[in-house]
């Protein structure tokens, strides 16, 4: 049986990991799931990294089919993730069901905390474009589990942007933070994650059929129930 790497980047983390598990008990292949930033993934499978599996952004994938990185055929379309803001776990949750409501939910906050990938980037320039980004309202944390960290710990009106499957992720292992909701459909940043087989794997055949499997409905399910739409 074939020993499998799997290496990722996003919100897709949570239901790649246990959909690994599960095909590690159905297939007797062993499965080792990595996730780091997407532009590390990026870095890694472009230098030829000896991966079986790549889960990125779909711009990231498009780079990969351009340098010819991945087995084309194997490419599949992992999901949607959304974008949301999390509070305090003991503040009042903003109403965010328009954009009305996310400028007054902005407007009152004492700060929203972005992280430095590209989530975060977006916010920002949300912001900018919204004429609500005054002197010291955003807040920048090396990665969305810091940006929840500091909201949670904060004595202030926070509001911290991350993607929704992320946000979920953090309050279910405790992190003291709620979800406010998405941003309205108007505002909304949908990023799309893909998964290939590289060109580098010597277990294409068990790598394709990891890919195959991401497909089932029982893996759209997986997923679903993580965020990923």
């Amino acid at each position: 049986m074939a020993q499998l790497k799997v290496l990722g980047a996003g919100p897709v983390k949570r239901g790649i990991t246990q959909l690994a598990a599960q095909f590690e008990k159905s297939s007797g292949h062993q499965v080792g799931v990595e996730f780091t930033g997407a532009p590390s993934v990026r870095e890694r499978v472009l230098a030829g990294e000896a991966v079986d599996v790549a889960v990125v952004p779909q711009s990231a994938m498009a780079d990969f089919v351009a340098q010819a990185r991945v087995v084309t055929t194997t490419r599949m379309t992992v999901g949607r993730s959304r974008m949301g803001l999390a509070v305090r776990k003991d503040a009042a949750k903003p109403a965010l069901g328009s954009v009305d409501a996310f400028k007054a939910a902005v407007a009152e906050a004492d700060g929203v905390v972005v992280n430095v990938a590209s989530s975060g980037n977006y916010i920002a320039k949300l912001l900018e474009k919204l004429g609500l980004a005054t002197p010291g309202k955003t807040v920048t944390q090396p990665d969305t589990v810091k940006v929840m960290d500091h909201v949670a710990a904060s004595s202030q009106n926070l509001l911290g942007a991350g993607q929704l499957p992320e946000i979920r992720e953090l309050v279910d292992k405790g992190v003291a933070i709620a979800l406010a909701g998405p941003l309205p459909d108007e505002l909304q940043s949908i990023t799309g994650y893909d998964a290939a087989v590289t060109a580098a794997s010597s277990n294409a055949q068990a790598a394709a059929a990891f890919t195959a499997f991401l497909s089932t409905d029982e893996a759209r399910n997986v997923m679903a129930a993580t965020g990923i739409d």
